[in-house]
């Protein structure tokens, strides 16, 4: 008799997301020893402990937190799958979970994220902004916008959406007090601002001698995490910041920044979109795709950038 795969795996969900065994039964309109012995059997097959039984609670082991991700997006495209069927359309429904960089994302990418959901109104949102990278398969993510170099995964599928340009500046005040950089050796006597990753060195993106872009590392005065904050600290006179264009313009166009060593910076970071690469695409993360391509295209001042910094300060 040939192993039904998917047994148990509806009940294991259940009673993580309930938290018992008689919560679930009450979901899956069943009894707990029914719940109960399925996710036994389920664990008896796998060869694994996927919960921690007390008289109180029950808890995930780390097998069983691992596993309930693959089994979440299992259930999920099933349901993808049995909605497209019974509708005869592909609407996006069920909840979209997304992984965005701090700042860009909150600016750039959330809005058209929130207007999906009001024209979507089956599909459900769950948005992470953080600027440190994540195993999307690992942590159930099911798009992601990352800026800068990629890596190399079989795992994954990217769309490529534009790219960051970059741009050193500083305030009027600061340069009037502190002079204006004229080569990178200047950055040694100068106040510099960069962002703050754990266990990475503060550096910046800028053409060596040869006019190649690669990391350079920074003597920093202040470190801070959020993009904001350093537009805000730069705009306050503390120091030179390297920052993006998108995030920066504004200030250039007005006078409120000026652009400084546009010779050595100038560097560009790609923009993707990714997403775990399935057998087959479900219609939240297809729709999704199709709205940042959208506007990536429409909004080329943010991802198809021209400015190189030529109205530096001399």
């Amino acid at each position: 008799m040939m192993e039904d795969r998917f047994a148990g795996i509806r009940e294991f969900v259940a009673t993580v997301d309930a938290g018992s065994f008689t919560a679930a039964a009450l979901l899956l309109g069943v009894t707990g020893s029914a719940v109960g012995k399925s996710v036994s059997k389920l664990e008896e097959r796998l060869g694994v402990q996927l919960l921690h039984r007390t008289t109180r609670r029950i808890d995930l082991t780390s097998e069983g937190e691992a596993y309930l991700v693959s089994c979440r997006r299992i259930l999920e495209e099933l349901d993808q799958a049995e909605a497209y069927l019974s509708t005869g359309h592909q609407q996006p429904i069920g909840r979209l979970r997304v992984d965005l960089p701090t700042t860009f994302g909150r600016r750039h990418i959330l809005p058209s994220l929130l207007k999906l959901g009001l024209n979507y109104p089956m599909l459900d949102l769950s948005v992470s902004l953080r600027d440190r990278p994540v195993d999307l398969v690992s942590e159930g993510i099911d798009l992601a916008v990352r800026i800068g170099a990629l890596p190399d995964s079989s795992d994954l599928v990217a769309r490529r959406l534009g790219e960051q340009r970059l741009v050193i500046c500083a305030s009027p005040n600061y340069l009037k007090l502190h002079g204006v950089p004229i080569t990178l050796s200047d950055l040694a006597n100068h106040d510099c601002l960069t962002g703050w990753r754990r266990g990475l060195r503060p550096s910046w993106l800028l053409r060596n001698e040869r006019g190649e872009l690669e990391p350079h590392d920074i003597s920093s005065r202040h470190e801070l995490t959020d993009g904001d904050a350093l537009l805000d600290a730069c705009l306050a006179g503390s120091g030179l910041a390297q920052l993006p264009t998108w995030l920066a313009d504004d200030a250039l166009d007005s006078g409120a920044l000026i652009p400084v060593l546009s010779e050595s910076s100038g560097g560009a970071m790609p923009i993707h979109v990714i997403w775990p690469k399935t057998w087959h695409l479900q219609p939240k993360v297809r729709v999704t795709v199709d709205e940042l391509v959208r506007l990536a295209a429409e909004d080329r001042s943010v991802f198809s950038p021209t400015r190189a910094g030529t109205r530096s300060a001399s």
